[in-house]
């Protein structure tokens, strides 16, 4: 597998520090499923009551972790929960070798954690097409059991990186009824990454009271304006997996609280943006903003087109503030688009308008903020009310060493 040498030059400075979520304990183990000398297994255990939603990749040939998590969600929360995650390897595309090693693993943890086996949750992240050495994760698990902490959630980010730069945290406290109520999740992702979700891992816990039929469709509606709005290279995982867990042990009610679905928004949103930063080869950090399109959903499609484009992430690597890309990649989209109402625009520049290029345009000035490492595009259609946000990187040769030798 390629060698991360350096730091993705768009990390933040430094690991939050994040709060404890009082329901939840975590421990990492290295267990040599792939990597030598690095953790590469996390534990976290919930308590009795904890409500789990999840959101999952949607590729037709999805892990088995992934089916088996899909399978479990929504069963009865009254007992204690338990996550165990895997880097090195992604135990997708390993046919009923895969469903052994899933149960191996969550029969065992059943074992050794008290938690039932309905209520043990997996995912594996890495090479996809290799058996998982499940055996050599059960050995450990006596170790992970023993060294369950609630202040270790950043020991949990770091096992479960693969090609990531840096582990990715985020938190918020919010009031809730004049009570405070904790979230804090980590994200792990740097390429392979495109909506539906986006390969990417998150876990986000909250010792909110949430049932899980609420929490779940808050879930579902929040991902699609974080986590389903971000891409670094157009290409979906098999491994995805987005779960929120809320643990009941502040006892303050959030369900319904539109505090605390706008402060779970801005976690996701943070880690998402993480994700995008730390895309494989990233040196450029992109926002894409498209208006006056004839619906949300258009704007949501020409902004993806032009995120995915291999031509405008080029562009953008090369600090060219090539606009005529950005008009190919919304005539190519397949929304709606008038060439004689669209206007495009790089940072505050106006570039092009009525089908042209602007009379007042310099490209000096698009230069300018080309060379900057956050970047805005926007883009208004001229038809509707329709608009989206997404957020991309540029595409350079550090994407190309990672992924040429990925397996080796």
């Amino acid at each position: 597998m390629a060698t991360i040498t350096s730091v993705s030059p768009l990390a933040p400075e430094s690991f939050p520090d994040l709060p404890v979520v009082n329901g939840v304990r975590f421990a990492t183990v290295a267990a040599g499923v792939r990597y030598q000398g690095r953790t590469d297994v996390m534990l976290a255990v919930l308590d009795p009551g904890t409500s789990v939603a999840g959101v999952f990749t949607k590729s037709a040939t999805r892990s088995a972790p992934v089916l088996d998590c899909q399978a479990k969600l929504g069963g009865a929360a009254d007992g204690p929960a338990a996550i165990l995650v895997n880097s090195g390897n992604s135990n997708a595309f390993t046919g009923h070798y895969g469903q052994t090693s899933v149960r191996e693993i969550t029969d065992a943890v059943a074992r050794i954690s008290g938690v039932a086996s309905e209520r043990v949750f997996t995912a594996s992240t890495g090479v996809i097409g290799e058996p998982l050495p499940h055996d050599r994760i059960v050995q450990k698990l006596g170790e992970l059991n023993d060294a369950l902490d609630a202040d270790r959630i950043e020991d949990a980010a770091q096992a479960i990186m693969t090609t990531d730069t840096f582990a990715k945290g985020a938190s918020a406290q919010v009031e809730v009824d004049g009570q405070t109520v904790t979230i804090a999740g980590i994200a792990k992702g740097s390429g392979m990454i495109a909506p539906d979700m986006a390969t990417m891992l998150v876990y986000i816990f909250t010792d909110a009271v949430v049932a899980q039929n609420s929490l779940q469709t808050l879930l579902s509606e929040l991902t699609d304006t974080t986590f389903n709005c971000i891409t670094v290279d157009s290409d979906t995982s098999t491994s995805d997996s987005l779960m929120l867990c809320a643990t009941s042990a502040s006892g303050v009610n959030a369900g319904g609280s539109s505090a605390f679905a706008n402060a779970l928004h801005d976690v996701m949103l943070d880690l998402a943006h993480q994700v995008v930063r730390d895309g494989e080869g990233a040196t450029k950090f992109v926002e894409i903003r498209v208006t006056g399109a004839a619906s949300d959903a258009d704007a949501k499609i020409h902004g993806m087109a032009i995120a995915n484009s291999p031509l405008v992430k080029t562009a953008i690597a090369g600090e060219d503030p090539n606009w005529g890309r950005v008009v190919m990649a919304i005539g190519k989209s397949g929304a709606a688009a008038d060439r004689d109402l669209l206007s495009i625009r790089f940072g505050e520049t106006l570039v092009a308008e009525n089908g042209w290029v602007s009379p007042d345009y310099r490209e000096e000035d698009a230069a300018a903020h080309m060379k900057g490492q956050s970047l805005v595009i926007s883009v208004d259609l001229g038809l509707g009310k329709g608009n989206a946000t997404v957020w991309t990187c540029d595409l350079t040769h550090g994407y190309i060493d990672i992924n040429s030798d990925y397996r080796s």
